[in-house]
């Protein structure tokens, strides 16, 4: 895998995941009680034999910078990296990415390096497994120019997505961006009855989805770069490449959830909760890999948990119910606190009485009510709280407390929760 080098796509301001996204990038966002979004992503390329790997960024990147630091250290014989391409002026260019093309084409000198054939590009915030050496080979046999994985999906499904229209060879000959009606999808549709050479069945489901993971031709992609002003691979450099090159398509079967709105990032966590989830964290061949913290085992004291994942580090205390939840790191929960269909992200630090000079002590605090909610990273929830989105509405302004979006309530990282407050 030598003359190959993974391009990780950072993303732009991650405004459809606010306020997540106001202190951190997209694919710092914690996942799962204890990963981050970027770590998905980068573990499939371990597990694949990749580690020749950049990540492009430009908002919020601080965290990102830190988590990559401290986790992705290659010893030196193995001459493998995880790099970051931050965004910055240059005597070729002063402006910020304008997309994920031009991310790309803004730094090209380094895929420009001798010995580099294929470039493999990915997102930063999507949750999947797959073994890239399976697409490479489908690229290679195929002779193409361009690779792109493919996930089957229903029709219903189809107007949130780009669309691929295949030829029997595999070949992509047609492309549709989020097609909303009948007349549009009958043009991209793919036979719901088939089987594909490597025993994927469509099982009813009668469209193929872009997964926006794309294997280019070293030379192709500069090519392309260079002589065109296209700024986003999906929207622009894809459907091109379809009418001047061979763009070959590499499906895959499993699990794949583009990470996008706070409520595909709510459901996606609590989905990990179940006795058989759609995407396992559990792997004795695929572990995702994350930072290492050397946190001391939970403790918990007469605590009623129920289908739930807990981290490292936690002290809950007695009469806490915890169901269909994910309790992230330090999480500190005093007694009688029920908490219900929730993503708890824990904290980045423990805290001793004389550390709060006057503030509340972070955590959850006694007698509290969290349901269908998302508390950020070192919160201080007040004695008797109750957030909980009690009329149901969608969407409420932002306030210092937090805000409602896709009908979950979000709390700010490092907000304070007064006592007896409630939503």
């Amino acid at each position: 895998m030598r003359n190959l080098v993974t391009l990780v796509l950072g993303g732009g301001r991650g405004t459809r995941l606010y306020p997540l996204t106001k202190y951190r990038s997209k694919p710092a966002v914690p996942l799962a009680g204890k990963y981050r979004l970027i770590d998905i992503p980068l573990s499939n390329c371990i597990h694949s034999g990749l580690n020749r790997i950049y990540v492009l960024t430009q908002f919020n990147s601080v965290s990102l910078h830190r988590h990559i630091r401290s986790t992705y250290n290659f010893d030196p014989f193995d001459r493998g990296f995880v790099e970051i391409l931050a965004a910055q002026q240059t005597l070729a260019s002063t402006d910020w990415y304008q997309g994920t093309a031009d991310a790309v084409r803004q730094n090209l000198r380094y895929l420009q390096q001798p010995g580099i054939e294929h470039v493999l590009i990915l997102s930063g915030d999507q949750l999947y497994r797959m073994d890239f050496r399976e697409m490479i080979a489908t690229h290679r046999e195929s002779k193409a120019d361009v690779t792109i994985a493919a996930v089957p999906v229903a029709r219903e499904a189809a107007s949130e997505l780009g669309i691929m229209r295949l030829d029997d060879s595999g070949r992509v000959v047609g492309f549709l961006e989020k097609p909303k009606t009948d007349k549009e999808l009958s043009h991209v549709r793919t036979d719901p009855a088939w089987i594909d050479a490597r025993g994927i069945e469509s099982r009813g489901r009668d469209c193929l989805a872009s997964m926006g993971i794309y294997l280019f031709n070293r030379d192709t992609l500069v090519d392309v770069l260079d002589k065109t002003p296209y700024t986003d691979f999906g929207r622009e450099i894809f459907p091109a490449s379809i009418r001047a090159r061979h763009v070959q398509v590499h499906l895959s079967d499993g699990y794949w959830e583009d990470i996008g709105t706070i409520r595909s990032f709510f459901e996606a966590n609590l989905q990990m909760t179940a006795a058989e989830p759609p995407f396992s964290l559990i792997s004795d061949d695929g572990p995702i890999y994350s930072r290492a913290r050397f946190l001391p085992p939970s403790r918990l004291d007469g605590a009623t948990v129920r289908g739930s994942l807990m981290a490292d580090g936690c002290l809950i205390d007695r009469g806490v119910t915890i169901e269909n939840s994910v309790i992230g790191l330090r999480c500190v929960i005093g007694r009688d606190v029920v908490i219900r269909n929730s993503v708890l992200m824990g904290n980045d630090f423990y805290e001793s009485p004389e550390d709060r000079n006057g503030h509340a002590p972070i955590g959850i605090g006694a007698g509290s009510h969290i349901e269908d909610a998302i508390i950020d990273k070192n919160c201080r929830i007040g004695l008797g709280a109750r957030i909980v989105n009690r009329q149901g509405v969608d969407t409420t302004e932002e306030t210092s407390h937090g805000m409602i979006r896709d009908g979950i309530v979000v709390v700010p990282k490092g907000a304070t929760i007064p006592d007896d407050w409630s939503l």
